[in-house]
C-alpha cells in the first residue's frame, strides 16, 4: 500500500512538472501585440503608429515569414485591424469601429415582401423601414451593434450588426408571424400570385410577382381589378369601370400620387399605364382613409418602385404595341426609371388590331359613312406613352422623388368620293403630368411626407366636311395642380397618427365650334378645394381600427362656396380561428364628372367631357357607403361575403349616359344601390380556382322625371366569374367564364306612337325609362404562359390569350335614333369578338 501511494505522488509530480513546462514555452511564444511591433520597428527600421487603446488588450503568436509586408498583413488577419501604408517606412494600424448593414425581410408563409418593417440599432437612435421589396440598409453602425427587427403582426428578431455586413452579399430573413390566441387571417394570395387582400379590405396587386388571369398575358392594371368581385366594365373597356354600380368618372386614379384624367389607350381597350414598371397597386372600394378625397366609388392607387439600389431592364411586344422599361442606379444614392410603350398598329394590322378596331369605332363617324358609294379611305391610328422618374436618396431618412408621365392617342381619318371631294377628320387625347414628393423621417416615430403634382388633359377633335364648307371643332381640357402635406406619428406600439392638408386647383374648358350653321360654346371654370385630415390607427393581433374625418372648403371662384365634412371607418375584427368581420362606412365627395351630351361627340369615339360642378345646374356629387363583410381562411380555402349599400346625390342625366326622352334636359337626381358580393377561392402551390357573384339591386330617383324611380343604366344585378389557373413549372394556363345579366334600356313605343312626326325634328316616344334589359352576356376566356432563360442572365416569357373564345356575339348597349328619311334606326354597341394575342419579354 505504502509502496502505490509513493508510486501517486510521483506520477502527480511528473504530470504537474509537464504541464508547467509547456505552459512556459506557450507563454514564451505569445508577445502582446505592442511588444512585437516595436520589435519590428527596431529589426526593419520603420515606425508603426497606433493607438494604445486598439492594441493593449491584443496578444499574438510571432511570425515565422521574413518578408515584411507578409508579416503586417499577417497581424492585420489576426487582430482584425486595418492596415494602411503611409510611405516606405511609415504604416499604421488602426480599428474599424463602423460598418454599413443590409437585409431583405420576407413573410414566412408566402414570402411576400414585409414593407414598413422598423429596423431599429439599439442604444444608437439609429432607424430606418424596409421598402416596398422588404429591403433596408444603413451606414455607419457601430460592429458590436445589436439591430432589433420588428412589425406588428410578427415576432420581434435581432442580429449582431456584423451578421448584415454589406460587404457580404444581401441576405433574406423570414419573419414569423406572431400569435396570441387567435390566428391572424392574412389572405396572402387571393385568385394568383401577386394579388392579395389586406385587412383593411383593400386589395394589393404586386405586379413584379402576378400570374396569369384568364384572357390576359400581362398584368394589365385597370384589367386586372375587374377580376375582382363589385368591380366590372360594362362595356369592355379600362377607361369605364363601374365599381359597385358607379361610373367611371367616380374612380379616383391616382398615379404616383397624381391624379389621371385620362386612363386608357385605343379609345379605352388598355391600360395607359405600363404594367411592367407599376410596382404595386391598391383598390380600395370602401372604408377609404381621409387622405384621399374624390373617388366616390373607388381608389386606385398605383406606384413604380422605389428603391434606389434596384437596377434592372426589359422589354417586349403583342400584336398591338412594343415597349421597354428600365431603372439604373447613377449613384449608391440616385437612380433614373424610364419606360416607354408605342402602338405598332399604324403599320402591322393583326388579328388583334383588326378586333379592336371593329369594336372602337363600330358606332362612329369612320363607321357611319355610306357603304354604297365609292369612297376612297385612309386612316391612320396610332398611341404611345413615356414614363420617367428619378430617385435621390438625401441621407438615410429624407427621400426625393420625381415622376413624369405622357400619353397620346392619335387618329387621323380621310376619305375621298367619286367627285373628288374629300373629308378629314382627326382627334388627339393625350395627357401630361409630373409631381415630385420629399419623404423624410425625424425620428423613430415621427415621419412626414410632402407632395406636389401638376397634370394636364387635353381632348382635341376636328372635322372637315362636304368639301371644306362645314367645320367642327371640339375640346375639353383639364389643368389641375395639386399640392399635400403628410405626417405620421407613432403614438404607441398600438396606436397611429395620421394627419394632414391638401390643396387642389382644378381648371377645366370646354369649347364647340361649328361654321354651318353657325354655333359656338366656350365654358370656362376654376374649383378650389383646401382640405385637412385626421386618422387614428389602432392595430393590435386581434384588432386593426381606422377612424377620421376629412374637412374639404370647396369653391368655385364664380359661383359657390362649401363646406362637407366625411367622416370614414374602418374596423376589422378577429373574431375566432381562421374567421374575422368587417365594417367599413366613408362619406365622400367630388366636383368633377364626365357628360355625354351628344352621341357624335368627338367623331363619336371618346364621348366623354370633363366638366366641373356649378351648385347650378351641375351640383357637387356626394356618397355615403356601408358595408359589413366576414372572411373565412383555412389552409387552402378562402370564403368571403360582403354587403354594402351605397347612396350617391347630385347626379344629372347628362352624366349618366342616358339614350332616350331624357338624355338632353339636365335633370339632377340620385341612386341607391344595395348589393352582395361573394367569393370562394381554393388554392395551393400549382392551382387556384375561384367562383364568385355580385348581385346589384341599383335605382335611379329623379324627381323630375315619371316614374320617379327606376333601373340605373348600371344596373346589372348579377355577375358570375368562375376560373381556374394552373402552374406547372415554368408553364401557366387560365380560363375562365364571365356572366352578367343584361344592363337596362328604354324602346320606343309600340307601332305608330313610336314616332311623333309633329314635332320638328321628329322625335321618339319612348316607354318608361330603363323598362327593357339586353341579352345576357357570356364570355369565356382562356391565356398561357411560357418562362424559359435565355442565358444566366436574361430570362424570357412567350404568351399567349384568346378573349371570348366562343366568338359569342354579346350585345353590350342599344339606342335609337331617327334617320334623315324619318325612321327609327336601332344602333347596337357589339362586344369583342374572338380576338387572339401573342406576346414575347425578356427581362433580366
Amino acid at each position: 500500500m505504502l509502496k502505490n501511494k509513493y508510486l501517486k505522488v510521483i506520477f502527480y509530480c511528473f504530470f504537474f512538472a509537464i504541464s508547467c513546462v509547456a505552459n512556459a514555452q506557450e507563454s514564451s511564444s505569445t508577445l502582446p501585440l505592442t511588444t512585437y511591433l516595436q520589435q519590428l520597428e527596431e529589426q526593419f527600421n520603420i515606425r508603426i503608429s497606433f493607438a494604445n487603446k486598439d492594441t493593449d488588450t491584443l496578444t499574438i503568436t510571432p511570425s515565422t515569414d521574413n518578408n515584411l509586408e507578409s508579416i503586417l498583413n499577417y497581424i492585420a488577419k489576426k487582430t482584425s485591424l486595418t492596415l494602411t501604408k503611409l510611405s516606405q517606412r511609415y504604416y499604421a494600424f488602426s480599428k474599424e469601429n463602423t460598418i454599413s448593414i443590409h437585409a431583405k425581410f420576407l413573410d414566412n408563409f408566402e414570402q411576400n415582401t414585409i414593407n414598413g418593417a422598423t429596423i431599429e440599432v439599439l442604444e444608437q437612435n439609429i432607424a430606418t423601414v424596409t421598402d416596398s421589396t422588404g429591403y433596408f440598409t444603413l451606414n455607419n453602425i457601430p460592429k458590436d451593434a445589436i439591430i432589433k427587427v420588428r412589425f406588428i403582426g410578427y415576432k420581434t428578431m435581432h442580429f449582431n450588426a456584423t451578421e448584415l455586413n454589406k460587404n457580404k452579399p444581401v441576405n433574406t430573413f423570414l419573419l414569423k408571424q406572431h400569435y396570441v390566441q387567435l390566428k391572424e387571417v392574412v389572405i396572402s394570395k387571393f385568385l394568383t400570385t401577386g394579388l392579395r387582400k389586406s385587412k383593411d379590405g383593400s386589395v394589393i396587386l404586386n405586379t413584379s410577382d402576378f400570374g396569369i388571369l384568364p384572357g390576359l398575358i400581362e398584368p394589365d392594371v385597370l384589367q386586372t381589378v375587374q377580376a375582382l368581385p363589385g368591380i366590372k366594365s360594362s362595356n369592355e373597356t379600362v377607361s369605364d369601370i363601374n365599381v359597385r354600380g358607379g361610373t367611371n368618372d367616380q374612380n379616383l386614379v391616382l398615379w404616383e400620387d397624381i391624379k389621371m384624367y385620362q386612363s386608357g389607350h385605343f379609345f379605352g381597350l388598355i391600360s395607359a399605364f405600363n404594367p411592367y414598371l407599376t410596382n404595386s397597386v391598391t383598390i380600395t372600394k370602401n372604408g377609404t382613409s381621409p387622405q384621399y378625397g374624390d373617388g366616390i366609388s373607388s381608389v386606385i392607387d398605383m406606384r413604380t418602385n422605389n428603391n434606389v439600389n434596384d437596377s434592372f431592364f426589359g422589354a417586349g411586344f403583342n400584336m398591338i404595341s412594343a415597349d421597354a422599361y428600365t431603372q439604373v442606379p447613377i449613384t449608391n444614392k440616385g437612380a433614373l426609371q424610364f419606360s416607354a410603350r408605342r402602338s405598332i398598329t399604324d403599320f402591322l394590322n393583326s388579328p388583334t388590331y383588326n378586333r379592336y378596331f371593329d369594336k372602337t369605332f363600330q358606332d362612329s363617324d369612320i363607321e357611319n359613312n355610306d357603304r354604297d358609294t365609292e369612297i376612297t379611305r385612309r386612316e391612320d391610328f396610332y398611341f404611345y406613352d413615356f414614363t420617367a422618374k428619378a430617385l435621390y436618396d438625401i441621407t438615410n431618412k429624407h427621400k426625393l422623388r420625381f415622376s413624369f408621365i405622357y400619353m397620346n392617342n392619335v387618329l387621323n381619318y380621310e376619305e375621298t368620293n367619286a367627285n373628288n371631294e374629300s373629308n378629314f377628320s382627326n382627334l388627339d387625347q393625350k395627357n401630361t403630368s409630373f409631381g415630385g414628393s420629399l419623404e423624410s423621417k425625424w425620428t423613430n416615430k415621427f415621419s412626414t411626407k410632402i407632395n406636389a403634382y401638376r397634370t394636364s388633359y387635353n381632348l382635341n377633335a376636328n372635322e372637315v366636311a362636304n368639301n371644306q364648307e362645314q367645320q367642327l371643332q371640339q375640346t375639353n381640357k383639364v389643368l389641375e395642380n395639386g399640392l399635400k402635406v403628410n405626417t405620421k406619428y407613432q403614438l404607441t406600439d398600438n396606436i397611429k397618427l395620421i394627419n394632414g392638408y391638401q390643396l387642389i386647383e382644378t381648371g377645366i374648358i370646354n369649347f364647340t365650334n361649328v361654321t354651318q350653321p353657325p354655333y359656338k360654346k366656350n365654358i370656362k371654370g376654376v374649383i378650389r378645394a383646401h382640405s385637412i385630415f385626421s386618422e387614428i390607427d389602432y392595430q393590435t393581433i386581434k384588432l386593426k381600427a381606422r377612424a377620421g374625418a376629412r374637412v374639404n372648403y370647396i369653391e368655385n371662384i364664380n359661383t359657390f362656396k362649401r363646406w362637407i365634412v366625411e367622416p370614414r371607418l374602418n374596423i376589422n375584427y378577429n373574431v375566432a380561428t381562421n374567421f374575422n368581420a368587417s365594417l367599413l362606412g366613408e362619406f365622400k365627395s367630388q366636383t368633377t364628372n364626365q357628360i355625354i351630351d351628344l352621341e357624335q361627340n368627338f367623331l363619336g369615339v371618346e364621348k366623354r367631357r370633363w366638366i366641373l360642378a356649378d351648385e347650378d345646374e351641375l351640383p357637387i356629387t356626394t356618397s355615403k357607403q356601408l358595408s359589413v363583410g366576414f372572411n373565412y381562411e383555412k389552409n387552402s380555402i378562402y370564403i368571403g361575403i360582403e354587403g354594402f349599400y351605397k347612396n350617391v346625390k347630385g347626379i344629372s342625366t347628362l352624366t349618366q349616359g342616358f339614350q332616350n326622352q331624357d338624355q338632353f334636359n339636365g335633370e339632377i337626381g340620385k341612386y341607391n344601390i344595395k348589393g352582395i358580393e361573394f367569393l370562394i377561392n381554393k388554392k395551393n402551390n400549382n392551382y387556384s380556382t375561384w367562383l364568385s357573384y355580385t348581385y346589384n339591386l341599383n335605382n335611379y330617383v329623379f324627381k323630375d322625371i315619371t316614374p320617379n324611380t327606376f333601373p340605373n343604366n348600371l344596373d346589372i344585378r348579377h355577375t358570375i366569374t368562375f376560373a381556374a389557373n394552373y402552374n406547372y413549372k415554368n408553364f401557366k394556363i387560365g380560363v375562365g367564364v364571365n356572366y352578367n345579366s343584361g344592363k337596362p334600356y328604354t324602346e320606343p313605343e309600340e307601332g305608330n306612337n313610336a314616332l311623333d312626326l309633329f314635332s320638328f325634328p321628329a322625335k321618339i316616344n319612348y316607354k318608361d325609362p330603363n323598362s327593357s334589359r339586353l341579352p345576357n352576356y357570356v364570355r369565356a376566356d382562356i391565356s398561357a404562359l411560357y418562362n424559359f432563360k435565355i442565358s444566366k442572365k436574361y430570362k424570357a416569357t412567350l404568351g399567349t390569350s384568346i378573349l371570348n373564345i366562343l366568338n359569342k356575339e354579346n350585345i353590350l348597349n342599344r339606342y335609337y335614333r331617327v334617320t334623315n328619311d324619318n325612321e327609327i334606326e336601332t344602333v347596337e354597341s357589339v362586344s369583342l369578338g374572338i380576338t387572339p394575342n401573342a406576346s414575347f419579354r425578356i427581362n433580366f
